[in-house]
């Protein structure tokens, strides 16, 4: 029986899916990985999405068997026990300190480039978008749906008015080149792209929430897995078009180039807008997801009760609240000492591949069949990926060793007490 509200219907889900993979992503990962492969960069969308597909598929048939508030590190301690749940809950929550700052400092810098903001206002932004995410996680979780179907809806439209309005595809760029010759570059593009699938393992924590989990859940996050590859790679072919890419200054910038080379100056609007909006979309689906984490292991009571508190709309607030505070206070500390954005992002996407192959792992041992084999192909692949990360996977597993430590030395605590 669902503990919370069960809501969420399948176009809901594949909303709040695709917007948290588009996310910030959609701004600058084309041009990155046009920067670093050209047009292999094509070939290696298709590619990236065959790679994901297993890992998604096992998500997905995970979140159906055992569809719980949780997420991954409920899934994670089904297969190998409360330690490793503990373990895995607590360095996903470690991705807040640094990663949603860094997710509120790239939506902030669509508002710097409307207008001209102190330090200090840009600040004020960040917490204010808190503020928002923090009144909309109020309400039931079908608001929050509807909302992120419109935001992909708006991303989607932007992506289509670039194809129409330049006239895409141009008869000099193919839309998948030949690969003779230049297939040695795909993997440097797909060191730079996988980051964009980087939250399906958030999507979890409301597989409870869904009407029907069995067949909505898994459906959902494999469309929205398929419907944000799409629009990467169309996006993609517009940068190559337009030949929006090249160096840092205009990678970072190449959707508004295209829509001010396309629609003029009011353009500048119109990609702000979108901008704010899809980072607003990723961050309200990740902090939903801490929240129901939070709140699920609190009415389990692996953390205090209060926590475990719902509000007349049936959704964790406290949870929530703990969540918001929290992140407000690393976005002041990080705002205070002047932190790089792309360090914040490196440290995060540590911690996510572990909890990645972590899920993977206990799909091995949780499902059966065709599917079993399928999620250990994928903790496979999350191992080579963890590989390639080299020295910025440090960040999370030494996180990993400290809080073992610290687990054990609680364990030898208890043992103790009960000894004596």
């Amino acid at each position: 029986m669902s503990r919370l509200n069960k809501e969420l219907g399948l176009l809901q889900g594949i909303g709040l899916l695709s917007t948290s993979l588009l996310g910030t992503g959609i701004f600058v990962i084309p041009a990155l990985a046009a920067t670093a492969a050209g047009e292999i960069s094509l070939w290696a969308w298709l590619l990236l999405i065959v790679l994901i597909l297993p890992m998604a598929f096992t998500f997905a048939q995970l979140g159906r068997h055992y569809p719980h508030a949780g997420g991954a590190p409920h899934l994670i301690g089904r297969a190998f026990g409360g330690r490793m749940e503990r373990l895995s809950a607590f360095l996903f929550l470690a991705v807040l300190p640094v990663g949603l700052p860094a997710a509120l400092n790239i939506a902030s810098g669509f508002w710097h480039a409307l207008f001209t903001l102190s330090d200090v206002a840009v600040l004020a932004v960040q917490l204010v978008t808190l503020g928002i995410i923090l009144l909309l996680g109020q309400r039931p979780a079908r608001t929050s749906g509807g909302v992120q179907i419109a935001i992909a809806l708006a991303i989607i439209a932007t992506i289509a008015l670039i194809w129409w309005k330049g006239d895409l595809p141009h008869a000099e760029q193919p839309l998948l080149p030949p690969l003779a010759g230049n297939w040695q570059l795909m993997p440097v593009a797909l060191g730079v792209m996988f980051w964009c699938f980087v939250g399906i393992e958030a999507f979890t924590h409301l597989g409870e929430e869904f009407k029907n989990p069995q067949r909505d859940f898994p459906l959902a996050l494999l469309l929205g897995v398929l419907l944000a590859g799409l629009v990467y790679w169309a996006c993609s072919v517009a940068v190559l078009s337009f030949h929006a890419y090249g160096d840092v200054r205009t990678d970072a910038t190449s959707l508004p180039r295209m829509l001010d080379l396309l629609l003029g100056d009011q353009a500048r609007w119109l990609s702000a807008s979108i901008g704010y909006l899809a980072c607003f979309a990723s961050m309200n689906v990740y902090i939903q997801g801490f929240a129901r984490l939070i709140w699920s292991l609190a009415d389990e009571g692996k953390l205090p009760r209060r926590l475990a508190s719902r509000n007349s709309n049936g959704v964790p607030a406290s949870a929530l609240l703990v969540v918001v505070l929290s992140c407000a206070l690393s976005t002041t500390v990080i705002w205070c000492l002047s932190l790089p954005l792309d360090q914040l992002i490196r440290y995060a996407n540590g911690n996510f591949i572990v909890i990645y192959l972590f899920s993977m792992a206990a799909g091995w041992v949780l499902l059966e069949g065709f599917w079993r084999w399928l999620a250990g192909i994928s903790a496979l692949l999350c191992i080579g990926i963890l590989l390639m990360l080299g020295l910025d996977a440090l960040y999370a597993i030494g996180l990993l060793g400290i809080l073992m430590l610290l687990d054990r030395r609680r364990q030898a605590r208890r043992t103790a007490i009960a000894l004596g």
